[in-house]
């Protein structure tokens, strides 16, 4: 009888632990939701310089922001130190943009990639203009200006107004970004 006992015991574990494991796997979150990321949440991914045109640029990690999304991958800004560079690039050329995702903007279709960014004034307003890493234009799209933001500064990201979307801000003008569906 006791043989028979010992025999059973391994079997009953093992009933017992596939019981468990499919409940204790059903419990566990899985889902993050998507969160947005001041300059300290950059602190430990975020590069002190970047590579764009044929230079390293200096980081303004005091001036980035972005998203880490459910899944873990991110989208961020930072702003960057341009002196080294041409009056022409100066220009466009304000901010690191790197995603991991890819994401629409204005309209435009953004591949994961790392980018150029910036604001410039011209007769139709404020446009945001996005540069590959040879400082090319691939596109420029209008900006919007917002009068009653409160406190802002040179580059931040906050929540748009609808799940899912995010406005990259240079002062009080930004874009409204969202992942591709």
């Amino acid at each position: 009888m006791k043989a028979v006992s010992r025999l059973r015991a391994p079997f009953l574990f093992l009933a017992l632990a596939l019981l468990v494991i499919p409940l204790a796997i059903a419990q566990t979150p899985t889902d993050h939701a998507d969160t947005v990321l001041h300059p300290a949440d950059l602190a430990k991914i975020l590069p002190s310089s970047v590579f764009f045109r044929g230079q390293s640029a200096t980081t303004q990690g005091r001036n980035s922001g972005g998203v880490r999304y459910a899944d873990g991958f991110f989208t961020f800004a930072t702003l960057v130190d341009n002196s080294g560079y041409s009056t022409g690039i100066q220009e466009k050329y304000q901010a690191y943009f790197i995603t991991e995702v890819p994401i629409t903007i204005g309209g435009h279709a953004l591949a994961p990639g790392a980018y150029g960014t910036g604001i410039i004034k011209n007769a139709n307003g404020a446009q945001f203009v996005v540069l590959d890493i040879g400082a090319h234009d691939l596109f420029t799209t209008d900006a919007t200006s917002d009068a009653k933001f409160r406190r802002p500064t040179p580059l931040q990201v906050t929540e748009g107004d609808a799940p899912g979307k995010y406005r990259l801000y240079f002062g009080r003008n930004y874009i409204e970004f969202e992942r591709a569906k």
